[in-house]
């Protein structure tokens, strides 16, 4: 009869097997060494930059785009504010060393990226980043990182408890370092052009019009496939898909489901297969495929997220000036939507502390940028002793004083 100590554990072997970490369990420090690539504040898992500090912010919670997720985009009317999202992902990802895949367009797409703000050194205001270097804080070291507040989405009046406490990490994913490598998300202007570094090219992958298989977007997955494949594991990859399905990029037998939702599933495979490299960001026109048929329903349900712009009529243009606090901010061009946020566990992936969300969204983009902010309604017609004291900068006047 064979006897044990007790409280002794049963020792076994590691095997070689268990050595190996699987991608899904790599350290978070190892992938935050990355350029462009930080832990999420919610659950570690590494997340990488947009190029937009305030789409950053209302993403799950995450204060940037978890690798190894896609985002739809979708855009009703004739205009392409989509784009400019587009763009400033683009460059983000060649500033930062990534590997860019864009779909469907040419090089003069890649011409056509933003360029960095600051970079020539004029000493305008558009240096904002030198001049941020010199306004540093000096009252508490705490304060310091935190960067400038109100450059969030929800940095304007009407700001909620909720959206306080998730201010810090919307402002820290803005901050800009004072050097390149710590740099998580910069800051581009739409009227320069982006200066590629040495070395730097761009994977443009054409979408042939006649394709002897039986799906067009199948070489789409075959180029991005062996792309990954080939290149080291610390590399991170960003597909880019412009204006999906339009008729001018895309042979019609693309917009078939068998094509369409096939080419999705394998995306999503790939995004699964490699949850540390690659991410996506898709726009669709909705004047094409609208949002009722049940082929965008299911492109909808095989996308980690869903966003839609709704831009205001141009007739409305005239009335519309909302979503400004006083008249010297720039009115905002359209409606933000979010369906769908990418959701990674049980806990929900922080999506109902997300700074902006259950409030209304508003975008603006100017000449030089691409910014997400709360809406809100303008004074009532009528109302001049309103529209005067948003006239003089939102200043309470004698009259308010005295109601």
């Amino acid at each position: 009869m064979a006897f044990r100590k007790r409280n002794v554990g049963i020792s076994r072997s590691i095997s070689e097997s268990d050595s190996v970490s699987s991608p899904l369990t790599t350290p978070s420090a190892s992938l935050a060494s990355l350029p462009g690539v930080r832990p999420s504040p919610i659950d570690g898992r590494p997340t990488t930059s947009t190029g937009t500090p305030s789409l950053d912010a209302i993403l799950a919670g995450h204060a940037g785009l978890a690798l190894g997720s896609s985002i739809l985009i979708e855009e009703s009317g004739t205009t392409d504010f989509a784009g400019a999202l587009l763009r400033y992902y683009a460059a983000e990802g060649i500033v930062q060393g990534h590997t860019v895949h864009v779909v469907g367009v040419g090089e003069q797409w890649g011409r056509e990226l933003p360029g960095l703000v600051g970079v020539s050194g004029s000493g305008t205001d558009d240096d904002r980043p030198g001049r941020e270097k010199k306004e540093k804080m000096k009252i508490a070291w705490r304060y310091e990182r935190l960067g400038n507040f109100g450059s969030g989405i929800s940095g304007s009046r009407g700001t909620t408890a909720a959206t306080e406490r998730a201010q810090p990490v919307a402002e820290a994913s803005t901050e800009m370092a004072s050097s390149s490598e710590a740099a998580f998300c910069h800051i581009f202007d739409l009227t320069k052009r982006l200066n590629f570094p040495t070395g730097t090219s761009v994977n443009f992958i054409p979408v042939p019009l006649q394709s002897v298989s039986s799906s067009p977007l199948l070489s789409i997955l075959q180029n991005l496939s062996k792309s990954l494949s080939s290149n080291p594991t610390s590399m991170i990859h960003r597909l880019v898909i412009p204006t999906l399905l339009s008729p001018a990029l895309y042979p019609m037998t693309a917009s078939q489901p068998q094509c369409l939702l096939q080419f999705l599933h394998s995306l999503r495979s790939l995004l699964r297969q490699y949850p540390t490299q690659l991410t996506a960001l898709i726009t669709l026109p909705l004047e094409l495929y609208p949002r009722s048929s049940g082929l965008v329903r299911w492109m909808e349900i095989l996308s980690d997220g869903v966003l839609e712009l709704t831009p205001f009529p141009h007739l409305g243009d005239a009335l519309v000036t909302s979503g400004a606090a006083t008249t010297q901010e720039e009115q905002p061009q359209g409606m933000l939507k979010i369906h769908r946020l990418p959701v990674f566990h049980e806990k929900g992936g922080g999506g109902g502390g997300s700074s902006g969300l259950g409030e209304d969204l508003a975008f603006t983009v100017s000449r030089r940028k691409f910014v997400i902010k709360p809406f809100s309604l303008p004074p009532v017609e009528g109302d001049t002793e309103a529209q005067q004291g948003l006239g003089e900068g939102g200043k309470q006047t004698k009259v308010d004083i005295d109601f």
